[in-house]
């Protein structure tokens, strides 16, 4: 009991201190108004979000509604496409890449117009899109302001904008409410009666506005596609105001001589996810209620309810670095100071920090997944649909779930996993004749899982697969036996597929998956022809390897289906291994050593046995290791910005802590405002710490997130053993900090302290009883709660000591 007094007691007061003199780690500062989307200030719940701009004049906050999906079902397949895939992989075998891929462009992509080339919103596949607009039009909005302010509190999920006209102190405050399930807008003055405003709710198309006194609502039907309707939506403004007068007309409430105003503003639609065939009820009754339920309570009480429940997530896990000092500069100066070569160290803590407030904003059980702009978007035709890509970008976006203690952040994906398995069943059959389920590259929530419309990017098949993996990742940093029972079945049918469709290639015999590419790149053949079609390229063997052996102890670990996982293990050891390329010393991306029409191609598929998955370690693998170094050397440090957040993570598992630093530097290179689609300049960080693809695209949020934990704890390997300040950079900022519950594979919980290199204040604990294994210096002395002893082994510089579930423990150095 003496030692849990003491970490909360040490808790407790590094917290205080750390709440008066870290403030930059949790605050985004503007000094003006939001020109731009990447200039606002985002705020979600995980179903509703806000993008606030911050303007005296006229403000406008951008709302989302995360089910906001045009489009509708289709049957995406060609239903006589496997007639077909005996003979494109006869002319793979054959070395006829060329006609494989022609064959394939014409019989073997999906039915109908697909993604719409990216530009989807009027046809069957849909896009995501925005809500609309609520304005405040300030009555005195041609008088000059000064003293502006806006900060996000990002611990306490409260955007603030202040600024003075005429004496008259004026204060903005917006929360996105999970308790409240609405958009929450306070408006206060200093001076009593000074609140004149007007404000209204507007969407671009597909609208219909009505107004009853201090009530709004706008109403709509999206398009579904080839001239059908689509989903309903509704949004419901309440206007309450304290003192003053209110007028309705022409579709604009406005408020005159109040001296405190709330907003509410609530929505919804009637897609019904993830069961979309059945639509849902019409929302607005729901909407209606939802505003009238809130509009019952303070704004004291809606906002104590949201910070406890925002921080039941914020607080499990943080972040500090060493930099106690105030700092003034806006979010844009301190950008810019990093990129002129200025250390800031709260600035890191700063993007993590952020990374977990944008996640918890996004993705909450029982809503849907995180798109490509989490669930913030200004447009009606969002960038690539704002969908999900499953050759990254989803993925990414869930990477730094479970190390930084938000595994229950996951709970949609899982949700849309379950949904994706049910539809790639059909997949399987039109266009391989397979069991099990596939999809391949991009998705929606109409359960599109045919390959794309184009062969040079569309038939990646191991989309499905690798988003798969998710939940045996999941299963090693929280090893509950119900959860691997619930999900089996996916890695199953998962399994299953990539089993099914797998050949012998003529030149080693190994098992190999064909058709299929290395996503979104290209070789060239000795002839000099280029092409994208193959067998067996590197990423889908590793995709492979991890797939079927995870299987294979999931079903030894529920006591299911011996036989056949004994053969998935079998089948595993055939797979093309990870070769050397004889050309560059380099990890090889084809199953041939062809050369690469761009070396410096954005995706660096090849090194997904570094990362996610773990085949390619220092330790177990220092051949592959060097070569994977080679790899990112001879791909660069450029590419989007998604693309350097996972560069930062490769670098980080190959210990090197000072490339990934350099690479998280560049990440957060500052890049104006861009709308702009470009895939080889112009990454970076917009003005509101967004990151830039470009345009905006929220998993290099993610991504560098999840790899910045990877800095600090790593826990990956096959004997699971926790690594503390593993990459740990040279730089002044990161010689002194502070981490609180971090996750390590096996269930364990880990806080501590390190100066110079050095661990202090190490504890740690264990969710599962799990036997705990950490590398250290040297042995130390293990205590429970009550300052009993643990007996513990030291060997080859790992400590291992049995841990009982539940229970905390105090390693002393």
């Amino acid at each position: 009991m003496y030692y849990t007094k003491k970490i909360a007691a040490f808790l407790t007061t590094f917290l205080s201190a750390t709440a008066i003199l870290a403030q930059p780690d949790v605050e985004l500062k503007f000094t003006q108004p939001a020109h731009h989307f990447t200039e606002s200030s985002p705020l979600g719940n995980g179903r509703l979000g806000a993008m606030v701009f911050g303007n005296p004049g006229k403000e406008r906050i951008v709302l989302n509604e995360i089910s906001m999906w045009s489009g509708g079902i289709e049957n995406p397949n060609k239903e006589d496409a496997y007639q077909y895939f005996k003979p494109i992989q006869t002319l793979l075998l054959e070395g006829k890449n060329i006609e494989a891929q022609t064959l394939l462009q014409q019989h073997f992509i999906c039915a109908g117009k697909g993604s719409g080339s990216g530009n989807g919103a009027n046809v069957k596949f849909g896009c995501y899109q925005t809500a609309g607009d609520l304005w405040i039009q300030w009555k005195d909005s041609a008088v000059p302001y000064e003293n502006y302010k806006r900060s996000l509190h990002i611990d306490k999920a409260i955007n603030v904008t202040s600024w003075q006209k005429n004496g008259i102190t004026f204060t903005e405050e917006v929360l996105v409410s999970a308790p409240q399930q609405a958009i929450i807008i306070r408006l206060t003055a200093s001076k009593k009666g000074a609140l004149h405003f007007a404000t209204a709710l507007s969407r671009n198309e597909r609208a219909s506005v009505q107004v009853n006194k201090n009530f709004m609502q706008l109403t709509g039907t999206l398009n579904g596609g080839e001239n059908d309707n689509g989903i309903h939506y509704a949004n419901a403004l309440q206007v309450i105001p304290v003192g003053g007068q209110i007028i309705s007309k022409n579709n604009v409430i406005t408020i005159d001589g109040a001296t405190a105003c709330l907003l509410i503003i609530t929505a919804g639609t009637d897609l019904n996810w993830p069961t979309v065939e059945q639509r849902g009820t019409n929302p607005l009754p729901k909407v209606l209620r939802q505003n009238q339920l809130a509009a019952r309570l303070s704004w004291k009480q809606m906002e104590q309810n949201h910070v406890k429940d925002y921080q039941s997530y914020f607080n499990r896990c943080r972040l500090w670095l060493n930099d106690t000092k105030p700092n003034d500069n806006s979010l844009q100066q301190r950008l810019q100071l990093v990129k002129d070569g200025n250390d800031d160290a709260s600035l890191i803590s700063l993007y993590f920090n952020f990374g977990r407030y944008l996640l918890i904003s996004s993705s909450r059980p029982g809503g849907m997944p995180a798109n490509l702009q989490g669930l913030w978007a200004e447009e009606y035709q969002t960038p690539w649909n704002g969908d999900y890509h499953i050759d990254i970008n989803l993925q990414m976006n869930y990477w730094l779930a479970d190390p930084t203690n938000l595994s229950d952040c996951q709970k949609p994906l899982y949700q849309l996993l379950q949904q994706m398995a049910n539809y790639g069943k059909r997949t399987a059959k039109a266009y391989y004749n397979a069991d099990g389920w596939v999809a391949h590259v991009i998705y929606n929530p109409w359960g599109f899982t045919a390959p794309g419309e184009g062969a040079e990017w569309g038939s990646t098949l191991t989309g499905g697969a690798w988003l798969a993996t998710h939940l045996i990742q999941h299963y090693q940093f929280n090893p509950d036996k119900k959860f691997l029972e619930q999900y089996y079945p996916i890695l199953k049918g998962a399994s299953q597929f990539f089993k099914g469709i797998l050949i012998h290639e003529p030149k080693h015999n190994w098992l190999v998956t064909a058709p299929s590419n290395s996503p979104e790149n290209a070789y060239k053949l000795p002839d000099g022809q280029t092409g994208n079609t193959c067998m067996g390229p590197t990423m889908d063997m590793q995709i492979g390897r991890e797939l079927l052996l995870g299987t294979a102890h999931a079903a030894k670990i529920l006591g299911v289906d011996k036989l056949w996982a004994d053969s998935l293990i079998r089948i595993a050891g055939e797979l093309a291994p990870n070769q050397i390329s004889v050309r560059t010393g380099a990890i090889q991306e084809w199953l041939e050593d062809y050369e690469e029409t761009d070396p410096h191609h954005r995706h660096t598929s090849l090194l997904y046995g570094l990362h996610p998955y773990d085949e390619i370690t220092p330790w177990d693998s220092p051949e592959l290791a060097e070569a994977a170094r080679k790899t990112l050397q001879r791909r660069g440090d450029e590419g989007t910005g998604w693309s350097r957040a996972w560069k930062i993570y490769f670098w980080a598992r190959l210990g090197d802590g000072n490339h990934a630093y350099k690479m998280l530097k560049a990440l957060l290179e500052p890049v104006g405002a861009s709308s702009e689609i470009q895939m080889t300049s112009g990454a970076g960080t917009y003005p509101n710490l967004f990151d830039a693809h470009p345009p905006f695209q929220i998993d290099g949020n993610f991504g560098a997130t999840a790899a910045i934990s990877e800095f600090f704890v790593q826990s990956h390997g096959k004997n699971e053993v926790i690594r503390l300040l593993p990459a740990l950079p040279d730089a002044p900022a990161f010689q002194k900090g502070s981490i609180k519950g971090m996750r390590a594979r096996n269930g364990f919980e880990i806080n501590f302290d390190w100066q110079d290199g050095k661990v202090k204040n190490l504890s740690i604990k264990s969710s599962y009883g799990k036997s705990c294994k950490i590398v250290l210096p040297e042995k130390v002395l293990v205590k429970d709660k009550s300052g009993k002893i643990i007996p513990a082994t030291f060997g080859n510089g790992v400590l291992n000591f049995n841990t009982k579930a539940g229970e905390s423990y105090i390693l002393k150095f």
